[in-house]
C-alpha cells in the first residue's frame, strides 16, 4: 500500500458508494468524480488544449501503444515529454498499451458480440505470441514485429512523463472460458508486480501507478483480482477487461469489484463513458472514467442530448433536420448552440464534409459530459446525489441542473 494516498475524499453519498474528492498529481489536481477525454495520439481530436481545459477538464489520456509505434517515446521524451509535445499543461494519464495489443488478437467486445473479425486481422497488425515474458505482435503501421513486456510499457510511460501510468495487463474478451480467464488474471497479477518493481527502480519521481483488476465476468475471479491488486503497492486501482455483454452485467461486475477496493485509493473505470454508465459508475464508487465516446460521436455528427430513450444522442446528418432551425439543445450556452448554429446548418456542414461541424459537435459533446460530471459532483457534495442521478436518468439537461444548484 502506498505511504500517502493521492486522493483526498471531501464528501460521501450516504445512499451509495459515491464520493467526491481531489486527486493530486505532479501537474495539478483533478476534482473527482471526473471524466477523462482521450488524447490518443497526443491530441484530443480537433481540439486545442486550452479549449479542452475551458470545457471543464483537468486531465486527458494518452495512448501508450500508439505513441510507442509512432512517433516513438524516445522522440517525445527529447521534445519535452508528452506535456511539452502536445502542449497540455495539466495532468496526463497513459494507458499501458495492453488493451490495444490484445485487441489485435481477441478483438473488442463489440467485435465479439457482433461477430466481426478482430480489429487488425485483415491488416498488417496482429498478435504473434502471448508469453510469460510479454507479447510479440506485428505493428499495424508496417507489419514489423514488435515486443511489449510489463517493463517495456513502464519504460515507455516513464519516457512520456505522464502523471499517472497504468500497469501492463491482458485484456481478456467476453466469451473466453473461465480457466483461460483465471490463468490470464494470474499472469496479469505477476505482470503488476513486475511493473511496480521496474517503476520502483527507474520510474520518474511523482508518477503514480495504477494496478488493473481483471477477472472477466466471473465474480470469484473479480473478487480475487481486486484483493490482489489492493494488496499491492500501487497508488490507485483501475477496473478493466470485459465487463459483460450488457449494461446490467457491466454494472454488476463493477459493483463486485468496488465492494472489495480500499476506500483511500482512487478508482478508475477503463473505457466507459455512456451517460447512464457514468451515473451508475459514480454511484458504485468510481472516481474517474475514460472513453472515446464524446469525441468519436462528435466526429461522426452525433450529438449528446438529454434523451434517454434515444441513448442520449441524435444523428444530425439525418434528413429530418434538413430544415430544422433548432440548436442542438434549446437554452444551451455551449459553443455549438450559443453561436446560433441550427441543426439544419450543422447537417449541411456534415453532408458537405466540412470540419467545422466535427469541431462544433465535439465541443458540444465534451461540454455535455463535463456538465454531467459537474452535476454529479454537486449532488455528492450537497447531499442530493439520488435526486441528481434520477433527474439525469429522466432526461434533465445537466446545464439546467447546474443552474438550479447555483440558484440554491
Amino acid at each position: 500500500m502506498p505511504a500517502v494516498s493521492a486522493l483526498t475524499i471531501s464528501a460521501r453519498d450516504t445512499g451509495s458508494r459515491a464520493r467526491a474528492g481531489v486527486l493530486k498529481t505532479s501537474h495539478g489536481e483533478v476534482r473527482t468524480p471526473a471524466f477523462v477525454p482521450l488524447a490518443t495520439k497526443a491530441t484530443v481530436k480537433g481540439m486545442l488544449p486550452p479549449e479542452v481545459a475551458a470545457l471543464g477538464y483537468d486531465i486527458v489520456l494518452g495512448n501508450t501503444f500508439h505513441l510507442f509505434l509512432d512517433p516513438g517515446h524516445e522522440r517525445i521524451a527529447r521534445l519535452g515529454g508528452l506535456h511539452g509535445f502536445m502542449g497540455w499543461r495539466g495532468p496526463i494519464v497513459t494507458d499501458s498499451g495492453g488493451f490495444q495489443v490484445f485487441s489485435m488478437g481477441h478483438g473488442t467486445v463489440a467485435d465479439e458480440i457482433k461477430g466481426r473479425t478482430p480489429h487488425g486481422a485483415n491488416r498488417q497488425g496482429g498478435i504473434v505470441a502471448i508469453e510469460e515474458e510479454g507479447v510479440r505482435f506485428r505493428s499495424y503501421l508496417d507489419g514489423s514485429e514488435r515486443f511489449m513486456a510489463p517493463e517495456t510499457s513502464m519504460e515507455i510511460q516513464a519516457a512520456l512523463g505522464s502523471d499517472l501510468a497504468l500497469v501492463f495487463d491482458e485484456c481478456t474478451p467476453l466469451n473466453v472460458p473461465r480457466d483461460y480467464t483465471a490463468r490470464s488474471t494470474e499472469r496479469t497479477h505477476r505482470w503488476l508486480q513486475r511493473c511496480l518493481d521496474w517503476h520502483a527502480g527507474h520510474g520518474p519521481e511523482g508518477q503514480l501507478v495504477f494496478g488493473i483488476v481483471q477477472g472477466g465476468v466471473f465474480e470469484d475471479l473479480r473478487i480475487e483480482s481486486a484483493q490482489a491488486v489492493a494488496a499491492s503497492a500501487c497508488d490507485g486501482i483501475a477496473i478493466g477487461g470485459s465487463l459483460g455483454a450488457d449494461k446490467d452485467e457491466m454494472h454488476t461486475v463493477v459493483g463486485w469489484t468496488t465492494a472489495q477496493l480500499p476506500e483511500e485509493r482512487p478508482r478508475h473505470l477503463l473505457g466507459i463513458g455512456e451517460i447512464d454508465d457514468l451515473v451508475r459508475g459514480v454511484e458504485l464508487g468510481i472516481d474517474t472514467f475514460d472513453c472515446a465516446m464524446p469525441t468519436r460521436l462528435g466526429r461522426h455528427g452525433v450529438a449528446i442530448v438529454p434523451e434517454p430513450d434515444a441513448r442520449w444522442r441524435i444523428e444530425l446528418a439525418k434528413g429530418r433536420f434538413k430544415a430544422s432551425a433548432e440548436p442542438i439543445l434549446e437554452g444551451c450556452s455551449w459553443p455549438a448552440c450559443a453561436g446560433g448554429y441550427s441543426r439544419a446548418y450543422l447537417r449541411h456542414l456534415l453532408k458537405s464534409g466540412e470540419l467545422l461541424a466535427q469541431r462544433l459537435v465535439t465541443l458540444h459533446n465534451l461540454r455535455f459530459v463535463s456538465d454531467v460530471m459537474e452535476a454529479l459532483w454537486g449532488g455528492i457534495a450537497e447531499g442530493r446525489l439520488a435526486e441528481t442521478a434520477a433527474a439525469i436518468r429522466r432526461g434533465s439537461s445537466p446545464s439546467v441542473l447546474l443552474a438550479r444548484s447555483a440558484s440554491g
